[in-house]
């Protein structure tokens, strides 16, 4: 199914085949397209690129569907990668994390820093940090195979 161009994203990049590798959903899986393009909410004179993942419901492309600015998809893969890290040592915490320091790091970005902590405000944070760690865990070989492969095109860029 290829991604729409009809429709408020301009795709220019595509992925039509991701439903073959979303993850633990391949082939059985609503995401069936990713695409990098022009934003939706562009502005007359002022254009932004964008991720979008295109859902589709089996009869239609879904409202569901995200689009992200590609510095969130980023802050993302940076929050991803820092939780991956921070959980391959956090067995050593009783309960998974110092509720009294919940802050994992900060991360200097255009002269501030992302601050990325434990979500203490989360009333069955005790129950879901385990939760999170197990699915962590369960999701290792997929997420890894990600990260060698960004790993190795970083370094093919000089990064």
């Amino acid at each position: 199914m290829n991604t729409p161009t009809s429709l408020k994203h301009k795709p220019v990049i595509v992925v039509d085949n991701y439903e073959n590798v979303d993850g633990r959903k391949a082939y059985n899986t609503d995401a069936k397209s990713l695409s990098l393009g022009l934003a939706q909410w562009n502005d007359r004179g002022k254009v932004d690129i964008s991720a979008k993942v295109w859902r589709y419901t089996g009869e239609k492309w879904s409202r569901q569907s995200e689009e992200l600015p590609l510095h969130r998809v980023l802050d993302l893969a940076i929050l991803i990668l820092r939780a991956k890290q921070y959980f391959s040592e956090a067995y050593r915490i009783p309960g998974f994390y110092d509720a009294a320091k919940p802050l994992i790091d900060r991360i200097g970005l255009q002269g501030d820093a992302m601050n990325v902590a434990v979500c203490t405000d989360n009333p069955m944070i005790n129950e879901d940090i385990s939760l999170f760690m197990q699915a962590l865990s369960n999701d290792d070989e997929l997420i890894s195979e990600r990260l060698h492969v960004l790993a190795s095109i970083l370094k093919e860029m000089g990064f």
